[in-house]
């Protein structure tokens, strides 16, 4: 069975949250296994977070916010664990995060990913799946391939249950990735992280700051359609269904989507899937 699911991140306005709201009950038509809050660095969305979590919970669809460690006291993120656990919120997806500004790893009481899962673990035991990340073309702060294998690894038997990669554009690197951790005895599910192609200069900026390669063949078509938004998106849609149709067929288990708060660009590459 494949399994959907969609990111969201919390708005800073009522106005916005009214329609991400509209934008949650668009999505929720296609029974999706969950809907994911992001969390800023050093925990600077937490009331937003969990507001966002506790409107998407009360529609009666299974949310997982996302929690980091780095800034956070294991005082504060215990208060967050016992909060979610009453709302009834069953999944989290466990992240280092961004380092906050003028701050290091030395000012965290945990400083992995790793150490989040095992905390959690310790504090909850089975009560929440977690999801951790997963980066096929490496996380851009690892200092090789090969370490950035071993930190997975490490994620996964601190007591991960499943996880979800990065976004990328390339399905080979998806396989490439799964084959090996495989090899290195990680049977968890793995689900592709699925960024939609809407805008070329945007997606640029962020692919290059967080290490998601943009094939060269995909950047200069991109490139060509300048302003021409509607051949960028049409452009954008076929490239992800493609490769998303590619990566089911590959075995992957399901499809999580970056929706960037809106329903019609992750919905069009799933329509072409069913």
């Amino acid at each position: 069975m494949t399994t959907l699911s969609f990111e969201f991140f919390p708005t800073q306005t009522d106005e916005g949250t009214s329609k991400l709201l509209a934008v949650r009950d668009e999505l929720a038509a296609f029974d999706p296994e969950f809907f994911s809050v992001t969390y800023g660095a050093g925990g600077s969305t937490r009331d937003r977070t969990f507001a966002m979590v506790e409107a998407i919970q009360q529609r009666g669809i299974a949310a997982a916010p996302h929690l980091s460690c780095v800034g956070d006291s294991t005082a504060d993120l215990r208060d967050l664990l016992q909060r979610y656990q009453a709302l009834g919120i069953k999944r989290i997806v466990t992240l280092r995060g961004d380092l906050p500004s003028g701050s290091g790893l030395a000012s965290s009481e945990l400083r992995y990913a790793n150490e989040l899962v095992e905390f959690i673990r310790k504090e909850t035991g089975d009560h929440f799946t977690l999801e951790v990340a997963a980066y096929p073309e490496m996380h851009p702060q690892a200092s090789s391939f090969e370490k950035d294998l071993q930190n997975f690894v490490r994620k996964v038997k601190a007591g991960a249950d499943s996880a979800i990669t990065q976004y990328f554009f390339n399905a080979d690197s998806y396989f490439h990735f799964v084959d090996r951790v495989r090899a290195m005895g990680v049977d968890i599910p793995i689900i592709p992280g699925i960024m939609p192609i809407t805008n070329y200069s945007k997606l640029a900026r962020f692919s290059d700051s967080c290490g998601a390669e943009i094939p060269r063949w995909i950047r200069k078509q991109l490139e060509a359609y300048g302003d021409d938004s509607d051949s960028i998106v049409k452009f954008g849609e076929e490239v992800v269904t493609d490769m998303c149709r590619r990566l089911l067929d590959g075995g992957a288990p399901g499809l999580h989507f970056y929706t960037l708060n809106q329903a019609k660009p992750s919905l069009a590459v799933w329509k072409n899937l069913v």
